[in-house]
């Protein structure tokens, strides 16, 4: 089943989205398992992946704070938080499987790397964009680092009054942490990540299908867009997802691939020419048109006055095949079995004996 990920300036509210997307496709699955006979989304699960979910801190995008300079990278705990996310989806991922990715996501590479592991294991994959004027997530981000201050300050504060309030204190800072467990972003860091962000573009495969969700955006309008997706990725619109085709050599046959049948038959024609020609030089040695068969059909005109030497024969060998090997110039050829093998390689030791002559 899907990969769906969320994209967007940090603190423009990707997390809110997530989970009301999340709430969608739950309530979607119930609706299907409900219904009789059961519809094929029933057999769906349902993930949310962020860095909350992983206990990531959102320290490690900051590239200010990072330790001495013997580090990896400056970026070292940036890309251990991607291979924790990584290593997260890629063990739920399935056709089975609805996953939610919220995050900032603001590498195209990243998500392009996303893309393909969705592609491998044949469910499809698409991009929700929450749109935000820079200013306003801006203002969110400062209005929680003052939150977090005023935090920080009554933990000061209570660590002055007795056990008791102590307590007190610290039971409704860990509640306020519970009801705000999106943490902000330093100033500086917040400024080089938008700076540093990578918005998605529809014209590329792994940010297709693209869909947006702005911050005015109503439930109405969340649904309307969340109904698109479904459609898009789970219903009948969904896409056949195949994964990459791997290379296939141009040409090959029952005897072997083509770069080891083109040397057989090569070192076969060498050969035959060593062990057929006179001392005298100036021969024709016939060769069969494929290995194996009777008569003789090529023929192989050696320079007049000379023997041709084994060493001369393999560097032609050697150039012939460094030529065609895989096929490459080949095309317009046809089939490059043995019997083409064999025609063009007499041609080309016919051409070259005879510039030498």
């Amino acid at each position: 089943m899907p990969l769906i990920i969320l994209t967007g300036l940090p603190t423009s509210g990707k997390s809110t989205r997530a989970k009301q997307l999340h709430t969608y496709l739950f309530e979607r699955i119930q609706q299907a398992s409900s219904s009789t006979p059961p519809t094929p989304a029933a057999k769906y699960r349902l993930h949310l992946i962020s860095d909350q979910t992983l206990s990531i801190s959102r320290s490690v995008y900051d590239l200010s704070a990072a330790p001495a300079q013997h580090t990896r990278s400056a970026n070292a705990s940036e890309k251990d938080a991607r291979a924790a996310i990584y290593g997260a989806v890629k063990r739920v991922l399935s056709d089975r499987d609805i996953v939610i990715l919220d995050g900032l996501n603001y590498i195209k590479g990243w998500r392009y790397q996303l893309f393909c592991e969705s592609k491998a294991v044949r469910t499809p994959s698409c991009v929700l964009q929450i749109g935000c004027m820079r200013d306003r997530a801006r203002g969110v981000n400062e209005e929680r680092l003052q939150r977090r201050k005023q935090q920080q300050q009554q933990q000061r504060e209570g660590a002055n009054d007795d056990e008791t309030d102590t307590a007190k204190g610290g039971e409704k800072i860990e509640e306020e942490k519970e009801n705000d467990e999106e943490g902000p972003y330093e100033p500086a860091n917040w400024e080089n990540l938008v700076f540093r962000y990578e918005e998605p573009n529809a014209m590329t495969r792994w940010d297709s299908p693209l869909f947006t969700l702005i911050w005015e955006d109503d439930e109405p309008q969340a649904k309307q867009v969340f109904d698109s997706m479904w459609d898009a990725i789970a219903g009948e619109a969904r896409k056949l997802v195949r994964p990459n085709q791997a290379t296939v050599q141009r040409s090959r046959d029952s005897g072997g691939d083509y770069l080891y049948v083109l040397d057989r038959e090569t070192q076969e024609i060498v050969k035959k020419i060593l062990d057929q020609q006179s001392d005298d030089g100036g021969d024709e040695i016939s060769i069969s048109k494929a290995s194996g068969e009777e008569g003789d059909e090529l023929v192989v005109e050696l320079p007049a006055g000379k023997k041709v030497g084994l060493p001369q024969l393999q560097r032609l060998r050697r150039a012939y095949m460094n030529l065609h090997r895989g096929g490459i110039g080949l095309e317009g050829v046809g089939n490059m079995g043995p019997g083409r093998i064999r025609e063009t390689f007499v041609g080309y030791l016919n051409d070259a004996f005879e510039k030498d002559g």
